[in-house]
């Protein structure tokens, strides 16, 4: 039980990004691209003795998922500007699966499936 509270109470700090992003944009926006929660996971697998193929998969992944969410953080500061922050918002969740949809149709054909 202590194991599982220490691992919440660790994993918990990654809100602190918003209180960087308080205190300047740049910051905050740095913080938040550290793949925080990535590599509290590719820890969290290591240290509960996950296979070694396992974690690799994760990060192998990861990375192939990032990469479709890439254009929302060009448009939404486009987006919101013009339309306000919850259809920005709607707007580039809806993006962001187009983009996933022909990603993985895409990567499909070279032999690394996303679904």
């Amino acid at each position: 039980m202590l194991w599982i509270v220490t691992k919440y109470i660790i994993t918990a700090g990654v809100v602190l990004v918003s209180e960087f992003a308080k205190r300047s944009d740049k910051l905050g926006a740095l913080v938040a691209a550290l793949p925080m929660v990535t590599i509290l996971t590719l820890i969290w697998l290591h240290v509960e003795k996950q296979p070694a193929a396992k974690v690799t998969n994760h990060a192998f992944y990861t990375f192939w998922y990032v990469v479709p969410t890439l254009p929302m953080f060009l448009a939404f500061p486009m987006l919101y500007s013009r339309l306000g922050f919850w259809p920005a918002l709607a707007a580039c969740v809806v993006l962001t699966v187009v983009c996933f949809a022909v990603f993985a149709a895409v990567l499909k054909r070279f032999g690394i499936a996303l679904i």
